[in-house]
């Protein structure tokens, strides 16, 4: 213990010695000291037992500071402060909020320490509400008030709640204070406003540490890493601070190599131990980059020093194994600092960990137990839902985020909209619509843009367009691509490709998914002079290379005009190893055009790639069919049931109400099974005596034309519109989905049976939609 300085009485001994303690950081002084005074009588100095209440609270033993405070026969405002401090540096708000209730006279010392405590848990917002009330009791603020209220303004990115603070602050004549001025820095720095920063600067006479630590900072701010990094090399001195502040701005802006690189020299050249903040940055570095090892280490660091993980460390913790396949390592370190304090960021991408690996169950659990869900953590789940193909348990889900949640937001009800595409639940996706109107979301970009996508793949293109049309000054390239995307799904090529044309003449730029909407147009309409032609310019004109979704476009394109030779080229030409999507989209063509041997190459080529594909057995067995090799097919069926390859089994259907009902070719499942059947077999006498013939090739079994007949009558997308016609009113128009291509049989009876029944009847099946009215589709009979 170190010599204190000569003291005048018994209690300036003790006060030098607790004083020499606290600096010492040695928490054995106080308690025998405390004993000494108590045992001299000297207890009843306020300004004595002040000092011990200090040094029990500094020391660690805040329960010790509270039973001094609450013995003390006479307190002042000090008394008060010290307590009221220790609760706030401590976390311990609710605690710091009743001291703080109990004093006869709060000073900017209370009111101060409160905002300290609320920005240390985070809590800026609640930090400023305090500083406007401390105006309201007319308190004035000290240069600490200002240092901290600026830090709350620079946390939440508040400009203009920063530049009010700033007025207050040449009011009381506080600017010329070196720490409100590196504090006005920081702010502008991390709020974006550079000209301001650069003019505050300019003022500081005396810069410091912290001044040029708030120069890094506006630096990587700006994207000016390079302008950072010489002005840290100049540095003479450098604190925590100085290295915090290169390491998360390489990591914010992308140099996460760099990141990593600067904390080496961190470790090498410094004295300084990283702190929870620095270890923060360095594993969202190692996340990015997916340095697995990397993140070990520093994890083995952070386990040797005993550092604290409930904070920030332990959230980029479970981030960093989340993001690099360390999934059950994160829930590990979950399960051990518990979930109350897990940040979003870290529950997200512990979520995608498990959305990756193909389990969704335990990040549900997680979601479960959070204390605090907001609406990110909502959004999250419904997010994670979707991608893993829960649809239905996604709109579970925001049904109840509706009834007990947060309002969600125009991020959830995007999310939501996407999952009634999948869906293709018109019902649903006009609820969630009303929703946002109700909201005042609807004009959000991202929402409007869902809601193009939303009604188009629900078969609604007029709303679609109508959503396009209300986002007008606003669109970004994924409005114009979604509602292009849109127009040719739904047989409107010409329209896809004018507003492509229009997008363009804005100088917006098109990316490789704009491509694939424009490309399946021409596909979808038999463009295929137009096809070339913005096959080339995709990549001379705008820059994007060819996938092999546009490859599979193009010989698709060729191959549904017949010109099968050239899509067999174009697929030995490809620059990108052909995929199954390319080889199938040649074996389709093959089929409808009835080419057996370029059928046997695509369906080998398909095999050798992905030997289960039982869309490659099935079609190729279809073209034998086709062409009457009975034989032939029958020995691909027998390939594909000794190898115990499953054929995907087509179904249909349509949304009644908020029922899903779902049809087989020849159901024998669903409850009015005999009433569809009969209903369909009125329409097909009735069609029949209008001129339908059924298209029995269509069947390729080798069986009598009746029983062929028989078949083609049952098939799932017939059953369901049979269905849709006895269960809805006269004039409703009909929107039936499918999971594989409608057939020509189907094809051609639908089109009678639009016309029978005066109805509109819209059918989505694996590659687009038809809109079958009055006896006409708009697929022009070329799908």
């Amino acid at each position: 213990m170190h010599n204190p300085p000569p003291c005048t009485s018994k209690a300036d001994l003790y006060s030098s010695i607790l004083q020499t303690g606290i600096k010492t950081k040695c928490p054995f002084t106080v308690k025998p000291i405390h004993a000494l005074i108590l045992k001299s009588g000297l207890h009843f100095g306020v300004f004595l037992m002040n000092n011990v209440m200090n040094a029990y609270a500094k020391s660690g033993f805040i329960s010790d500071a509270r039973n001094v405070f609450d013995k003390m026969p006479v307190k002042n405002v000090s008394s008060y402060n010290t307590l009221l401090s220790a609760y706030a540096k401590q976390g311990m708000i609710h605690e710091a909020l009743c001291v703080f209730d109990e004093m006869p006279e709060p000073d900017s010392v209370s009111w101060t320490s409160l905002i300290v405590g609320y920005n240390r848990m985070g809590r800026f917002e609640v930090a400023f509400q305090k500083f406007l009330e401390m105006i309201k009791s007319k308190v004035v603020p000290t240069e600490y008030t200002f240092t901290n209220i600026l830090a709350s303004c620079a946390a939440i990115e508040s400009l203009d709640v920063g530049k009010k603070v700033h007025s207050f602050i040449v009011k009381l004549g506080l600017s010329g204070y070196v720490s409100v001025s590196n504090s006005l820095l920081n702010m502008y720095a991390k709020t974006g406003d550079v000209r301001t920063a650069v003019t505050v600067l300019d003022r500081i006479k005396l810069k410091n540490v912290s001044t040029w630590n708030a120069i890094i900072s506006l630096h990587m701010q700006t994207g000016q890493v390079e302008q950072a990094h010489a002005q840290f090399e100049q540095m003479k001195e450098r604190d925590i601070i100085s290295w915090n502040s290169m390491i998360a701005g390489y990591n914010q802006c992308g140099f996460d190599a760099k990141a990593l690189k600067i904390f080496s020299e961190m470790l090498d050249e410094s004295k300084l131990k990283p702190d929870k903040y620095t270890l923060a940055s360095v594993l969202s570095s190692c996340a990015n980059l997916e340095e697995l090892e990397t993140g070990k280490q520093i994890h083995a660091y952070i386990i040797r020093t005993e550092l604290d993980i409930s904070g920030a460390a332990g959230n980029a913790l479970i981030y960093m194994y989340s993001k690099c396949g360390g999934v059950e390592i994160a829930r590990k370190i979950l399960q051990k600092r518990g979930k109350p304090s897990l940040e979003i960021i870290a529950f997200t991408a512990l979520l995608d960990g498990y959305i990756k690996i193909g389990d969704i169950t335990p990040a549900r659990q997680i979601f479960d137990s959070l204390e605090n869900r907001d609406v990110v953590a909502w959004t999250a789940m419904i997010v994670g839902y979707s991608q893993n193909g829960h649809n239905n348990e996604a709109m579970k889900l925001f049904k109840s985020m509706f009834e007990e949640g947060p309002l969600p937001n125009n991020y959830t009800l995007a999310a939501i909209l996407s999952v009634s595409s999948n869906l293709a639940s018109l019902n649903h996706g006009k609820q969630i619509h009303a929703a946002a109107v109700k909201l005042g979301v609807d004009s959000s970009i991202s929402v409007s843009n869902a809601l193009i996508n939303m009604y188009a793949r629900s078969g609604n293109i007029e709303c679609a367009r109508k959503a396009f049309a209300l986002v007008q000054g606003r669109r970004d390239s994924v409005s114009w691509t979604s509602m292009i995307v849109a127009l040719g799904q739904h047989g409107l090529a010409d329209m896809a490709l004018e507003l492509f044309e229009k997008m363009l003449s804005l100088d917006i730029k098109p990316d490789h998914i704009t491509y694939i909407g424009v490309l399946s147009a021409c596909t979808h309409a038999g463009l295929v002079e137009k096809g070339r032609s913005y096959f080339k310019k995709m990549k001379d004109l705008h820059g994007v290379e060819p996938t092999s979704s546009h490859c599979a476009c193009m010989v698709d394109l060729f191959g549904r005009a017949g010109l099968l030779d050239e899509a067999q080229d174009f697929i030995k030409n490809m620059k990108i190893e052909p995929d199954v999507i390319a080889w199938g989209s040649l074996l389709a063509s093959c089929r409808a055009h009835k080419n057996v041997d370029l059928a046997v190459v695509a369906a080998e080529n398909m095999l050798s790639l992905e030997p289960g594909n039982s869309g490659a057995y099935s079609a190729l067995a279809n073209v034998y069919s086709a062409s009457g090799k009975w034989e032939e097919a029958a020995k691909i069926r027998k390939s594909m049931k000794d190898r115990k390859v499953k054929k995907e089994q087509g179904i249909s259907w349509l949304q009644l109400k908020s029922e899903v009902h779902v049809f087989g070719a020849d159901d024998s499942v669903h409850l009015q099974r005999d009433e569809v059947y009969r209903k369909m077999a009125e329409i097909w006498e009735d069609i029949k005596k209008m001129g339908f013939v059924p298209e029995t090739s269509s069947v390729l079994h080798d069986l009598d034309e009746e029983l062929k007949e028989e078949i083609l009558k049952h098939h799932s997308e017939k059953l369901a519109i049979a269905f849709g016609l006895m269960s809805t009113p006269d004039g409703t128009t009909l929107r039936i989905m499918k999971n594989l291509r409608v057939c020509n049989d189907c094809h051609s009876a639908i089109k009678f049976i639009s016309k029978l029944v005066g109805r509109e009847i819209i059918v989505r099946d694996a590659t687009r939609f038809h809109h079958f009215k009055n006896g006409s589709c708009s697929c022009r009979d070329y799908w």
